[in-house]
């Protein structure tokens, strides 16, 4: 069932198996912050069964893109349009959320941006990258990268 993110009262509804919940509950209250504050519009997620397709959309630009597999299980997805540009998201149970930015006109920007929740170990997968730090009333400190996508999906 759909959740719509509430970013004033944080909760770890769809997140509690996470060793860093919280934290990653306020990722995602960000990322609702940033929405409902630039676009109006409402993030809302579902359980990573429900997203399915926005799980494998991420997983396949991932592996295709960079030989990038995620260990952890996705616990979240949404993906949704919003001003021209198709937003994917997937959080993860290690505390990681994986976006897919990809602007529909033609020679728009695509890229992936990874966040790392505050107290997660930066994954293996992930050690090829360098992350920039940024404090978040919501989530912390936030360490993050990205990688502009090249092929087309």
């Amino acid at each position: 069932m759909p959740y719509v993110v509430d970013f004033e009262n944080v909760s770890t509804v769809g997140l509690e198996s996470s060793p860093v919940a919280e934290a990653l509950a306020g990722l995602r209250a960000n990322e609702a912050r940033y929405f409902r504050n630039k676009y109006d519009h409402a993030f809302t997620v579902g359980t990573a069964e429900e997203e399915a397709d926005a799980v494998a959309r991420v997983a396949r630009v991932l592996e295709e893109e960079r030989g990038i597999v995620i260990a952890s299980p996705a616990l979240e997805a949404t993906r949704f349009q919003v001003e021209g540009i198709d937003w994917t998201y997937v959080f993860y149970e290690s505390g990681l959320s994986v976006n897919l930015l990809w602007t529909l006109e033609d020679a728009g920007k695509r890229a992936v941006g990874f966040k790392l929740s505050d107290g997660m170990d930066e994954p293996d997968e992930l050690s090829a990258f360098k992350f920039a730090r940024q404090r978040s009333k919501l989530a912390g400190t936030i360490r993050g990268s990205y990688f502009v996508v090249k092929g087309d999906y």
